[in-house]
């Protein structure tokens, strides 16, 4: 899993590209933590385009995520889940708690 990062004005965007599974999460969530630590973003974009599959490792990679940007008072939004993805967040109730869109997010 290849995190590659963007920030402007207290935007972070994050694009996540490869398999985001048990071997792929653990870097990410390493990769991920470094990169909001520097930034210490308002807003937090996850982009899944990239992303080639994934189970539940992606699942504890979002709501890492998550309690990151609440720590920061900030927002998380997810964008461009591909339907494989998409049913194991929705299997798990993740869009009860983080915004997740299908659509492209420019």
């Amino acid at each position: 899993m290849e995190l590659i990062t963007t920030c402007a004005e207290r935007n972070l965007l994050v694009r996540c590209v490869g398999e985001l599974d048990h071997h792929g999460a653990k870097g990410a969530m390493v990769a991920l933590d470094q990169a909001v630590e520097a930034a210490l973003p308002k807003k937090l974009v996850l982009d899944f385009e990239g992303v080639s599959f994934m189970d539940s490792s992606g699942i504890a990679f979002i709501l890492r995520a998550l309690q990151k940007m609440q720590r920061l008072e900030g927002h998380l939004l997810v964008c461009n889940v591909k339907p494989q993805a998409k049913r194991v967040l929705d299997a798990a109730g993740v869009s009860r708690m983080v915004r997740i869109s299908q659509e492209k997010m420019d």
